[in-house]
């Protein structure tokens, strides 16, 4: 195969998977706490095809290869919900969930209360406190969520705040060591957690997603232009091939 059509397949695979990584940015553009991914590319060298006819060395053929993804853990903006059950992190702390495969974090903070009075996960996860899942009594009302995460409430006619629990935050070495199990959670993967004691929550409001909705829609629109351009390419290197070879046809012998 030509130099000129591996290098332009290679181009159209990676901006193919491209494509795959910001269409899920887009799609996940309204998901609360959602990271946003970005695809990393390197020049991978290697020689040509080569004659041993031609004189001097060969020039080294340039290639584009896609070494993976990176993750944006920057903060998205906060939006008020005036729900008291909705938390917001600010920090760089996650919350920590259980669900059906063990513990898991997050940072989407819009939560709720299930049949038994548990705090959950718009998924129905438990909310983790340092004591273990945050459990409400059907008397319960004014629910106050401080800034470090501590649960109080008024129950039925007292006057004094009760103490429900205190919602767990944790942090990692290297959050983009964590990984993506989808329904907005993360397994620990090959990072280090501790409690975090630096972040605070703001009751109220949930954390959306970090994504550049309108930069995300325009390297769309540059990757589907590089990918129809590098295809015209292609099939102008194909024409110019088929062309070479029913003339050289035609040469008498």
């Amino acid at each position: 195969m030509q130099n000129a059509l591996l290098i332009g397949l290679s181009r159209q695979m990676t901006l193919e998977r491209q494509m795959d990584v910001i269409a899920n940015n887009v799609a996940n553009a309204n998901t609360n706490g959602f990271k946003a991914d970005h695809s990393m590319f390197e020049e991978y060298l290697n020689t040509n095809a080569r004659e041993d006819n031609f004189i001097g060395a060969d020039r080294r053929v340039s290639y584009v290869q896609d070494r993976g993804t990176f993750r944006d853990i920057g903060q998205g903006p906060m939006e008020p919900t005036n729900n008291p059950l909705d938390v917001a992190i600010d920090g760089n702390a996650y919350f920590a969930v259980q669900a059906a495969g063990g513990e898991r974090y997050t940072r989407d903070g819009k939560f709720s209360l299930n049949s038994t009075g548990q705090l959950v996960t718009s998924d129905g996860g438990l909310v983790l406190g340092t004591g273990g899942p945050i459990t409400f009594q059907p008397t319960d009302h004014d629910i106050n969520i401080a800034p470090d995460g501590t649960v109080t409430v008024l129950e039925g006619t007292a006057r004094t705040d009760s103490i429900r629990g205190k919602i767990r935050m944790v942090s990692f070495d290297d959050a983009t060591r964590l990984t993506k199990l989808g329904a907005n959670l993360y397994d620990i993967g090959s990072a280090a957690q501790q409690a975090d004691t630096k972040s605070t929550v703001r009751q109220g409001y949930v954390e959306k997603s970090n994504v550049n909705a309108v930069g995300e829609m325009t390297r769309m629109v540059e990757v589907m232009r590089s990918y129809a351009s590098i295809a015209s390419l292609l099939q102008q290197q194909s024409d110019l091939h088929k062309s070479a070879i029913e003339k050289l046809a035609d040469v008498p012998a």
